[in-house]
């Protein structure tokens, strides 16, 4: 991800504006940039490919009072009530509050804010690399906020799930085998979404049961897993149903599969679902040791890899399935007025002039909020 300036003599006359020592004339060149860049750096943070864009954005003017009606987004026919899960504040453990189908959801709006400076000289050599560097670091460190809020909506809606059992967690089940991810556990997890997805009275919906995921967001390791299945044995009994005693029991993937993982190096999808490669995902990893927290917090009991235990983020990890068909993940943005853009970008005016420096201050107020946890299931491995 890279915002680039290009180097155009009006571009070249504009940056060197900025390092005037006329301070009316530095101070309109940096505000004319402001105001040049601020829809770049939205659009950039709303086309990167990260666990952020699985939340569709809806759009509210700067003093608007938004609320989301329910019942365009929930089968009003369904006599149930649904369980809403959003964030006070940014970072927060997300709550969640029980709303009928019918209701109007009020919610709350935080601030994702970056401000970054660099040295005058730059702006009089007319260093467009280092205007644009700026930039780029800006929307990386608003999208790096916008992953954690965003994370921690998906796993507070995934641990309280308690739509079969009526208890927390029991939308996670655990791997067949510890630290093994197989087509037994993959048809498993298929299965866990079709009974989640059920009707209010706990039978067939109307229009007959569907797949409930779309969306698969796994580890590095994962991936390994899903490739090792082109060499690996994918049974998990043997002819007589019991357990394999014998690896000459195992029984491998048909050729085609096999074949099709051989050539799929990035595995964009696999079984009809899309595989979503996050680093953030894995034992020890910044994803996983926020699941665990969400957990520890929530006191939710949530079983292991290997269907032994409860979760534990340096031995188990989670994948996470998702049915993105459902417009039940959404992320309330305010639009700036007069641009129509997402990130306001301003000139930071903390600076003198014997410090010789040019800051912009750059932000964002939106809101994550999941108005359905039957659309997300898991997987301890």
């Amino acid at each position: 991800m890279k915002i680039n300036i290009q180097r155009t003599e009006d571009q070249l006359a504009l940056v060197r504006a900025m390092g005037s020592n006329n301070r009316e004339e530095a101070y309109e060149a940096q505000a004319a940039v402001a105001q040049l860049l601020s829809p770049v750096v939205s659009e950039v943070i709303n086309n990167a490919v990260t666990v952020g864009s699985l939340f569709s954005t809806l759009t509210f003017g700067e003093d608007d009072n938004p609320s989301i009606p329910l019942d365009l987004y929930y089968d009003i026919t369904d006599e149930d009530y649904i369980q809403v899960y959003s964030q006070q504040v940014a970072g927060g453990l997300p709550y969640n509050q029980v709303f009928p189908a019918h209701n109007e959801l009020k919610f709350q709006t935080y601030t994702l804010d970056s401000a970054l400076a660099f040295d005058r000289k730059y702006a009089r050599k007319a260093r467009l690399d280092v205007v644009s560097k700026t930039f780029t670091r800006m929307a990386q460190e608003v999208m790096l906020k916008q992953e954690r809020t965003a994370f921690n909506v998906l796993a507070a809606a995934l641990v309280k799930g308690d739509t079969t059992s009526g208890s927390a967690g029991d939308h996670i089940i655990g791997s067949t085998q510890e630290s093994r991810f197989v087509l037994h556990d993959l048809n498993r997890l298929m299965t866990k979404a079709k009974r989640i997805n059920s009707s209010f009275s706990g039978g067939t919906p109307t229009g007959g049961s569907k797949v409930g995921i779309t969306d698969l967001l796994v580890s590095p390791e994962i991936i390994q897993e899903v490739r090792a299945m082109s060499y690996n044995p994918i049974n998990t009994v043997a002819a007589d149903g019991g357990a394999p005693a014998n690896t000459e029991d195992g029984l491998p993937a048909p050729e085609s599969l096999r074949d099709s993982l051989y050539g799929a190096g990035g595995l964009p999808s696999f079984y009809g679902m899309n595989l979503i490669e996050v680093l953030e995902m894995g034992i020890n990893q910044r994803f996983n040791k926020i699941f665990d927290a969400v957990v520890t917090a929530e006191g939710a009991t949530v079983v292991g890899g290997g269907n032994t235990g409860t979760f534990s983020q340096s031995a188990d990890e989670i994948v996470i399935g998702i049915d993105r068909s459902r417009d039940v993940l959404l992320r309330p943005a305010v639009s700036e007025e007069g641009t129509g853009s997402e990130v306001s970008v301003v000139v930071d005016d903390q600076f003198s002039v014997r410090q010789n420096k040019i800051g912009y201050y750059g932000k964002v107020e939106e809101g994550r909020v999941c108005i359905d946890d039957r659309a997300l299931v898991g997987i301890s491995v």
